[in-house]
């Protein structure tokens, strides 16, 4: 069994068993990751692709546990290269980021920022997806770190903490309605069509809740992923919107008026973390205390140690969280 195998089954696998793509991606021949995916099944004597002709077809029930014990060896190696790497060149390497739109767009600028100038030879990458997707890449090892409010608890083997508390606000056109009003309530809020999140995204399920409590169901006539586009449809006057706070620009969007909804919804907590026994470099303690000063090199070293979400949750159950 040789690494180089592992390495092809567990690609050829996230590229939806498109051994062509697979090859690509390797820069290494197809006919090569063929004939050593056949080589390593008939090591091991079971199937870890299904096949119809020459095409990979599914994943076997065997090859699913297969490429999980895979993913944990690849995972290990590169742990390796990173400790090697953090001896040999410590301002030197790369680091990825999974997260949402809101979180890209309005609060990690100024952490990217600071970080790039501080470590030019440290290549940043980021990727955006849902919630659920974020996770995932951080559960498998694609990225180093998720950023998220929503499906984080979902995985029990990422170690998530907590950098912040924020809420939401009511989007309006300057001339609207709400505007008149000394205070909002759901019930003036659920009078209008809204425009909001996608479920899933950026804390929506708070949102839902507070409806729903309320024994109101609100007129969502328009979901979207991304704060801006949402803004857009606001202004084409599809309704109203309900955004995070931190969305609303008030040099960009002066068309606009932002309605305290504090209030009125549960606030959501945004957490970093990462896939548990990871190697974290000393950038990486960097990045995350420069976006959550209170996560300090200590203190996630310290969530490391915790054995379960109850003990994770104790270490920071008396933590003041700074609200965005």
């Amino acid at each position: 069994m040789k690494l180089q195998q592992l390495r092809y089954i567990w690609e050829v696998a996230h590229h939806d068993l498109n051994v062509s793509a697979t090859a690509q991606s390797l820069y290494t021949s197809q006919p090569g990751i063929s004939k050593q995916i056949r080589l390593l099944e008939d090591e091991l004597g079971v199937e870890v692709f299904a096949r119809s002709g020459k095409h990979l077809t599914h994943v076997t029930p065997a090859g699913e546990v297969i490429l999980q014990a895979a993913g944990e060896v690849l995972r290990k190696v590169e742990s390796i290269k990173q400790v090697a790497q953090e001896y040999s060149n410590e301002k030197k390497g790369a680091l990825s980021i999974a997260t949402t739109h809101t979180q890209a767009r309005y609060a990690l600028p100024a952490t990217i920022s600071a970080f790039i100038e501080r470590y030019p030879d440290v290549s940043l990458h980021m990727h955006q997806g849902t919630p659920m997707q974020i996770c995932e890449m951080a559960a498998d090892g694609t990225v180093d770190f998720a950023i998220a409010t929503e499906a984080l608890e979902l995985f029990s083997d990422l170690i998530m903490m907590p950098c912040y508390r924020w809420n939401r606000c009511i989007l309006v056109p300057k001339d609207h309605p709400l505007t008149q009003l000394s205070k909002l309530t759901l019930e003036d809020v659920a009078a209008y069509p809204i425009v909001t999140y996608v479920f899933g995204f950026t804390g929506r399920s708070k949102l839902d809740e507070a409806f729903a409590e309320k024994g109101l169901i609100p007129k969502v006539v328009f979901t979207a992923a991304d704060a801006d586009v949402i803004k857009t449809y606001v202004r084409l006057g599809l309704g109203i919107g309900i955004v995070a706070g931190m969305a609303h620009d008030e040099n960009v969007d002066q068309d606009l008026v932002a309605l305290d909804a504090s209030h009125l919804f549960t606030s959501s907590i945004t957490k970093i973390g990462c896939r548990r026994g990871t190697f974290l470099r000393g950038y990486m303690y960097e990045f995350i205390e420069d976006f959550a000063p209170h996560l300090t090199r200590d203190v996630v070293q310290e969530a490391f140690q915790r054995r379960t979400k109850a003990d994770l949750e104790e270490l920071f159950s008396h933590l003041e969280l700074p609200v965005y």
